[in-house]
């Protein structure tokens, strides 16, 4: 996700941004299921992992309100 959103602030007009945010908020949709998939099969402790997923839902939570302002 860091990545992604790197790009979006590298955006070279509006339509850019508008894309690159869009891309941003899949992404980060994605890396939340993942983190969900993993978290069920138990690969890590929970204490562990559930910081991580809250994190990610709030970046992907970020990044679908700025997303919907600029529809």
């Amino acid at each position: 996700m860091g990545a992604n959103y790197r790009e979006v602030n590298r955006s070279r007009s509006k339509a850019d941004f508008k894309n690159k945010i869009k891309i941003s908020e899949s992404e980060a949709s994605e890396t939340v299921y993942w983190l969900e998939i993993i978290n069920d099969l138990n690969w890590i402790h929970d204490n562990e992992i559930k910081s991580v997923i809250k994190e990610a839902s709030e970046l992907l939570a970020i990044f679908t309100s700025i997303s919907n302002k600029l529809k």
